[in-house]
């Protein structure tokens, strides 16, 4: 079984390189892919300059993070896929290798990798809605089931958990010690990180109440 790992990366020069770092130093990963979604701060220049062997997507424009995702399995070759979002703080390759570990050995259908003891509020986050972390393990064919609709409206996270449920899928969630990421108020300021939030926890009721349709 062989992986490629996929990270949709927006202005976040400042933080992928650890990232690219903990991936690089991982055991487990077959392919790394990047994808620029029309990052303005640099972000590809640091990709480039980190030294790493992988493949840099560049978009010409900001598209959000269901196309990044679905550029990035374009470009994969294989037909396991895994997603790490570029933002995260104390990301280690063990956490990476534990997760592949598990989802190689426990037969899931999908692996989910959950903030723990990294910051408070992140913390609360996910022990409230796992379902929105962005670190995932999934086969080609899930993700070719998924609606992609449903994804660029809802979120990604979302739109995979509603069709989890849906199709019961096998998952689990393994425990990222120590990891956490860069919050929406921190990145766009507190007024316009306030109004994604609100979105976002206004997305979670709609997914829940919508029906997804598996055949997009």
């Amino acid at each position: 079984m062989k992986i490629s790992v996929i990270v949709p990366a927006y202005n976040e020069a400042e933080r992928i390189t650890s990232v690219l770092e903990a991936l690089d130093e991982a055991e487990t990963p077959d392919e790394l892919i990047v994808v620029d979604d029309g990052s303005t701060d640099g972000t590809p220049e640091a990709v480039e300059e980190c030294g790493i062997d992988l493949t840099l997507l560049q978009l010409k424009r900001n598209t959000g993070k269901a196309n990044a995702l679905a550029r990035g399995v374009e470009e994969a070759t294989h037909s396991t896929l895994m997603f790490i979002d570029a933002d995260l703080k104390g990301l280690k390759s063990e956490h990476i290798d534990e997760m592949i570990r598990t989802y190689r050995n426990g037969g899931w259908d999908m692996v989910i990798g959950v903030f723990h003891k990294g910051r408070l509020n992140t913390d609360i986050s996910q022990k409230i809605s796992p379902h929105l972390s962005g670190q995932r393990i999934i086969p080609l064919e899930i993700w070719e089931s998924l609606d992609k609709s449903a994804a660029e409206e809802f979120g990604v996270e979302m739109a995979l958990t509603k069709l989890s449920l849906r199709e019961n899928l096998s998952t689990t969630k393994v425990k990222l010690t120590g990891v956490t990421h860069v919050m929406k108020e921190e990145k766009r300021g507190f007024a316009q990180g306030i109004k994604s939030r609100l979105k976002m926890y206004g997305n979670i009721i709609k997914t829940t109440l919508t029906p997804t349709n598996l055949n997009r």
